[in-house]
């Protein structure tokens, strides 16, 4: 069987996942990777047979979705001849993990699709949204890759073909330890911002993620880190505690471990806000923002025990895999 498997490069997350999902993958037919979009800074160790520029998302100094600058990267036209060119008729299976070229060249030709992914999952009402809808937020999560036929991922089964987080192998294997640092990995901040927020709190060691960081170095009470798979795990597993945004498989990983976590959604991005509202029920702590407030938000939080935490029904990768494919070929 030939499989296609478009997968979005806005940010890491889904590289991530195509990464742990593709040796399982792999065992039901041969796989080409459709790859789309241009901010994601994790090396693609995939298969990847096409290539677009995709539609990607940009943000501010402050942790808010830079609307002009995502929108004067969208060419129209080029979408459009991305998707024509996509040879569809040669593959067996198509996946998707919300990506919008693919969709859009399933839609003009009538081929079946199976949405996989995080983002499939609020294809259902029952899916956890925050107390305030936001209409344009729905319309994207509903519409950008949108298909009769979805296998979602979440914290929580919402619907039958929700399935659990998908946890890299490699940290089903680590024992967790706590040497004290915080790990934090805000990428819609800026380096600078980070900074002066965290040397404040001398006393507590924090290991920060960056894009912008080409080895590890230490200021301080801050060492920096480059974004570097093995290193994140690492810092994960040994830290305290875990600060990142609302997206899903950070987060989803920090509860695996049992690890504190503090999340701050990314401002303007809807899914991040229905994230943290299916994250609370769990015990994790949701602030919106880093501002005047944060200091006392986490010192607070700091003094937390990390027991308060209620972790999801967790599945190894092969048996996700497995229950995923019977879905998709049904």
């Amino acid at each position: 069987m030939k499989i296609l498997y478009a997968v979005q490069a806005t940010g890491n997350g889904h590289i991530s996942r195509a990464i742990e999902l593709m040796p399982y993958l792999e065992k039901y037919g041969q796989i080409d990777v459709f790859l789309s979009g241009s901010n994601a800074s994790l090396n693609p160790q995939l298969p990847v047979k096409f290539k677009s520029k995709g539609v990607s998302l940009f943000y501010k100094k402050k942790g808010k979705l830079d609307y002009q600058k995502t929108l004067r990267q969208i060419n129209p036209a080029r979408i459009i001849n991305d998707a024509r060119q996509l040879p569809l008729k040669d593959y067996d299976l198509i996946l998707n993990d919300f990506e919008y070229i693919c969709s859009t060249a399933c839609k003009m030709t009538d081929t079946k699709m199976i949405h996989i992914g995080h983002q499939a999952s609020f294809a259902s009402k029952n899916t956890p949204r925050p107390e305030k809808k936001d209409r344009l937020g729905e319309w994207v999560l509903k519409k950008y890759c949108q298909s009769e036929h979805n296998i979602g991922f979440h914290f929580d089964q919402y619907e039958s073909w929700i399935l659990p987080p998908v946890i890299k192998t490699n940290l089903w294997e680590l024992l967790p330890t706590n040497q004290k640092h915080i790990t934090v990995y805000l990428p819609h901040y800026s380096d600078e911002i980070l900074e002066d927020t965290f040397r404040e709190f001398k006393k507590i060691e924090f290991y920060i993620f960056s894009k912008n960081q080409k080895k590890i170095q230490r200021n301080k009470n801050i060492v920096w880190h480059p974004i570097d798979t093995i290193l994140f795990n690492e810092s994960m597993t040994n830290c305290e505690g875990i600060i990142t945004g609302a997206g899903f498989e950070t987060p989803a990983e920090s509860m695996f471990l049992g690890k504190k976590l503090m999340v701050i959604p990314i401002k303007g991005q809807y899914e991040q806000k229905c994230n943290a509202a299916a994250m609370k029920p769990f015990g994790v702590t949701v602030i919106s923002e880093i501002d005047f407030k944060f200091k006392k938000n986490f010192e607070k939080w700091h003094e937390e025990k990390p027991n308060n935490l209620q972790t999801p029904n967790f599945l190894k990768t092969d048996i996700i895999v497995e229950k995923a494919m019977e879905l998709a070929l049904k």
